[in-house]
């Protein structure tokens, strides 16, 4: 079975002698270690992690794709395996790299090989990262089931008098006693009008009342993979409004997961739960968009947007996030992520849907 890295070569063009990969995340995605320095050299006919004594003997154990050089002086390093492989042209990952990063790699190498900063392998690489094998589904599956337990605790947690800060401290501490490596990012907990607020954080301040909704955004981790779910339930008995705009979000959210499917644009995808909310005059509510890829990030591509329009295909996992919210009043917000598969979707989270009201 080819290695991640010798697909990667593959799709770079012909003229590319060699990859140069330091980011964090793509490090971890071709090497399967986790570290926070380090630099992949790829060839046509070789791979090389080099990396510094404090992961040394780990990367030893754990990493099989790549040749593990200890880091001492690191142009040194590259130049020598350069002219090792006769390389000429180098890709950097123009898209992660700072101008300073970038400025001292072609101080240091500029005079032997000529350094491609075109997007190219950023783009090559996200492509290969946005196609899941099964392996990695399976790690976001068993990181969702471990939100899933944190929701079904917080809905035996959540009563008036407790405070959004309670409420993301209670998921967080469920998640990691349950399994999870940390949070997906940091965890959304919002009551009463601030509901409203997309994004909002957490306050001490904040109290459930008694006919509140409390939104909840969060996710769990697993072996460096995302979950990412949003519930939105009511303490005590919802108003009719807040009812009926639940009753919304909900039937948007099943339009964008029903075309969850090979070929369908972001756009479209996007478009599908966006029309019922405009139908229903809360158009200028839904200001984000509809949902983002989940992997070893929580935003990925691709994304279901109204601006985007490359087409989904079998591997992918992108969330279904429509909202509506009304400032100074409430707001809903509903997701789950699906996989894309060859008919369809397959929805990766069970939290039931329907408005629980506590």
């Amino acid at each position: 079975m080819q290695s991640r890295l010798e697909k990667l070569m593959q799709q770079l063009p012909p003229e590319t002698d060699a990859a140069v990969i330091q980011s964090d995340v793509n490090r971890r995605y071709f090497t399967g270690m986790q570290s926070s320095a380090g630099t992949v050299v790829c060839f046509r006919d070789a791979a090389y992690l080099i990396i510094d004594f404090r992961y040394i003997e780990k990367a030893r154990e754990c990493v099989k794709d790549c040749t593990v050089i200890e880091q001492h002086d690191l142009f040194a390093q590259l130049r020598e395996l350069f002219q090792k492989h006769s390389a000429k042209t180098v890709s950097v990952e123009a898209m992660e790299m700072t101008l300073s990063q970038f400025s001292k790699l072609k101080q240091q190498l500029g005079n032997l090989v000529r350094l491609d900063y075109s997007d190219t392998l950023s783009r090559v690489i996200y492509a290969c990262r946005t196609v899941k094998s099964e392996e990695e589904i399976d790690k976001i599956r068993r990181a969702q089931r471990i939100a899933e337990i944190a929701f079904a605790d917080i809905c035996n947690f959540l009563r008036p008098g407790i405070s959004e800060r309670d409420v993301m401290l209670r998921l967080n501490q469920t998640m990691m006693e349950n399994g999870s490596e940390g949070e997906s990012f940091p965890t959304i907990a919002l009551t009463g009008s601030a509901t409203s607020m997309p994004h909002g954080v957490p306050s001490a301040q904040r109290i459930v009342q008694s006919g509140d909704f409390v939104l909840m955004d969060y996710g769990a981790m697993v072996d460096g993979y995302h979950s990412d779910m949003t519930r939105t339930v009511c303490v005590g008995k919802p108003s009719k409004k807040m009812q009926q705009v639940y009753d919304i979000v909900l039937k948007a959210q099943a339009a964008g997961i029903v075309g969850a499917k090979p070929g369908i644009t972001g756009r479209d995808m996007d478009k599908l739960a966006r029309d019922i909310i405009e139908e229903a005059g809360y158009g200028d509510n839904f200001g984000h968009s509809l949902g983002h890829g989940v992997g070893l990030e929580i935003h990925e591509f691709p994304n279901a947007s109204p601006g985007t329009l490359a087409k989904l295909e079998t591997g992918n996992v992108v969330t279904v996030e429509p909202g509506i919210y009304l400032p100074g009043e409430f707001g809903v917000r509903i997701e789950d992520f699906v996989v894309i598969r060859e008919n369809g979707c397959e929805n990766l989270t069970e939290a039931p849907k329907q408005l629980t009201v506590l």
